[in-house]
């Protein structure tokens, strides 16, 4: 039978790091060792790392747009719409700021040596503008004003993120509100490009194994075994915010906003949450998502529906989670400071790409390294979090889906039909 692709990944990573610890252990300082990084595992990595460069423009504008227009007409949804996206923007925030939060309090990153650090960001601000030729705003005022772009061209080819996004989201406000034969096929052209990015991106994440090798060998033989130590604390940190927003947020929401008993909440979703960590698919879960919402929680359909169908793509708390953790992460490891202003600006982005996030496996890659070029981080980094991104995606995804479908009981109270179940702890499976 063919091997999974997230089992030869692992593959990938585990022999480009051995390989590069060995090489560390018997040919550090080797001028030959130098020479196999610099022509061969280094353009390998920044190839693989390009391609998924040349999709990310292409998939958060189609997913944004995508995205704000499938809520359908804001006039006609009133409250429900309304109450769903207040909610999406305000517990992906929050879950971002956990995040943050706790990369700046526990820093794993931290623990590489200055000269070390030297020679790991030596030429990065040259490879970050290539990648991206905007900067991080330097005050509140320029992160205000560069937030609407003068001309969406000229933003997407300077890398300017959040002028693309505003543009896409704008787009999809127009669209949902314009309900012309002509908007409609533009719709259509629209998902024809986010399809076709899409399988292009899963065409270009069938070369992990190979770029993953290729830039953990570079890492691993410049740093040695250290590099895994540090590689464990930014697992145990990502994983312990998302069971903070999982068990803790979601349980106050549910039960402060939704007017139900967290434990009768998440029993009656396990189902849904099994799915998601096995799938590592927000898509995928849609289908268990719906029922158990119906099923278990007896929410309202129309509701239910309308809130889980958009939030599978719109309400990604545990993606934009993980996307400002690994960006914080990756800027202490390589020594980069950011700033108050460029470390909102993260937060702002990570809270717009859990909106515009393909949720599928491995959907919030390219923007993660997008915000990495933007900041000044050396994009080489992401093979570190590539090699662990399989189960850190199952967790992150289980987020999601919990957030779906907590989006969906609080929206549900007082929207009339079967009202969510009580505030008691037991629930009919």
């Amino acid at each position: 039978m063919k091997m999974p692709l997230h089992q030869r990944i692992l593959i990938g990573g585990v022999l480009g790091a051995g390989a590069g610890v060995a090489a560390h252990v018997f040919l550090g300082g080797d001028a030959r060792l130098d020479t196999f990084v610099r022509l061969v595992t280094q353009p390998v990595g920044r190839i693989f790392l390009n391609l998924l460069f040349l999709l990310v423009i292409p998939l958060l504008f189609s997913a944004l747009v995508l995205g704000v227009a499938g809520m359908g007409d804001p006039r006609a949804l009133g409250r429900v719409g309304l109450k769903t996206l207040a909610y999406t923007v305000a517990v992906s925030a929050i879950a971002v700021l956990i995040g943050v939060t706790l990369v700046n309090v526990l820093r794993p990153g931290d623990g590489i040596s200055p000269e070390l650090r030297a020679r790991l960001t030596e030429g990065a601000g040259e490879r970050a503008a290539a990648v991206t030729g905007g900067a991080a705003p330097k005050t509140g005022i320029d992160l205000l004003v560069q937030i609407v772009p003068q001309n969406p061209i000229r933003a997407a080819a300077d890398g300017d993120m959040l002028g693309v996004m505003f543009f896409s989201l704008f787009m999809g406000i127009g669209l949902a509100l314009t309900p012309t034969a002509a908007a409609e096929r533009f719709r259509e052209a629209v998902e024809g490009l986010y399809d076709i990015t899409m399988r292009l991106i899963g065409i270009v994440i069938l070369l992990a194994p190979i770029g993953i090798a290729a830039l953990l060998f570079t890492l691993t033989a410049q740093l040695g075994y250290e590099i895994l130590q540090q590689l464990a604390y930014y697992v145990f940190v990502v994983v312990l915010a998302l069971a903070i927003h999982q068990f803790v947020v979601y349980s106050l929401a549910v039960r402060l906003l939704g007017g139900m008993s967290p434990v009768a909440f998440f029993r009656g979703i396990q189902e849904a949450m099994i799915t998601a960590f096995s799938t590592a698919s927000s898509n995928a879960t849609l289908p268990t998502a719906l029922r158990v919402a119906e099923q278990n929680l007896h929410l309202p359909p129309s509701i239910s529906r309308f809130v889980l169908t958009i939030g599978s793509t719109m309400n990604q708390n545990g993606t934009a989670l993980f996307e400002g953790v690994t960006v914080l992460f990756l800027a202490q490891f390589y020594g980069v400071e950011l700033a108050l202003a460029e470390q909102v600006t993260v937060v702002l982005i990570c809270v717009l790409g859990g909106i515009g996030t393909a949720g599928v496996p491995a959907g919030s890659i390219p923007v993660v390294a997008l915000i990495l070029g933007m900041v000044g981080v050396p994009v080489e980094g992401i093979g570190l979090i590539l090699g662990v991104d399989r189960f850190l995606d199952m967790c992150r995804t289980t987020l999601n889906v919990t957030g779906d479908l907590a989006a969906a009981v609080v929206v549900s109270r007082g929207e009339g039909g079967v009202r969510p179940l009580p505030m008691e702890p037991d629930v009919a499976s």
